[in-house]
């Protein structure tokens, strides 16, 4: 049996493929996305208004990807992102989002 997301943790899962992959919010893996994105401030501001960009939710999700499989791409990510749709991702992002902005 594969390993489920700690919502203790804010943990949350995303499904690739047959892969369930635990999203979790490190202050590492935030880090490394806030260098990418920009202010995880004005990140969360976007999402409340509306304006977040797809790629911006991929780019969050790749980064806090916990033990990343190493044959996994940005790609497959964004395409299994694509497959369930904006309202099988909307759940995981908020997950993520309520963390940042809580903590522990």
């Amino acid at each position: 049996m594969s390993e489920r997301a700690n919502s203790l943790r804010g943990e949350a899962e995303l499904l690739v493929g047959d892969r369930r992959l635990i999203l979790r919010p490190s202050f590492a893996a935030l880090v490394a996305a806030e260098e990418e994105l920009g202010s995880l401030f004005d990140l969360v501001e976007r999402a409340a208004n509306g304006r977040l960009m797809l790629s911006e939710v991929a780019g969050l999700f790749w980064h806090v990807i916990r033990d990343r499989p190493a044959d996994l791409t940005r790609n497959q990510l964004g395409e299994a992102m694509m497959a369930l749709g904006l309202a099988g991702v909307t759940p995981v992002l908020k997950i993520l989002l309520k963390q940042i902005l809580q903590g522990r």
